[in-house]
């Protein structure tokens, strides 16, 4: 698979529907309570979401995602990824 960059994008993509399937799973459980950590919960998730889309945006610009589609591809995915997997674990210790 590696030899296949458009392959390898294709697999991290489903492992980054996985992985924000399970991070909205927790985040609804953690707005359904309620109370001061939904609010908070709520407010970060927003703010998250712009600072990731305007991080990457600069990327773009500034040449940071390379030259090739494939590889910019696989750069916003690791973008992407990371950010969610930070969340995941974040969430998945809040829930224990």
């Amino acid at each position: 698979m590696a030899k296949n960059a458009w392959m390898r994008n294709g697999f991290d993509s489903w492992l980054l529907g996985m992985e924000a399937l399970q991070v909205i799973t927790l985040r609804t459980m953690k707005l359904a309570a309620g109370g001061a950590a939904a609010q908070t919960e709520a407010q970060r998730m927003v703010s998250e979401k712009i600072a990731a889309g305007l991080d990457l945006q600069m990327r773009a610009l500034t040449g940071g995602l390379g030259t090739s589609a494939d590889g910019a591809a696989a750069k916003v995915l690791a973008h992407y990824r990371r950010k969610v997997r930070a969340n995941r674990r974040r969430l998945s210790k809040a829930a224990s």
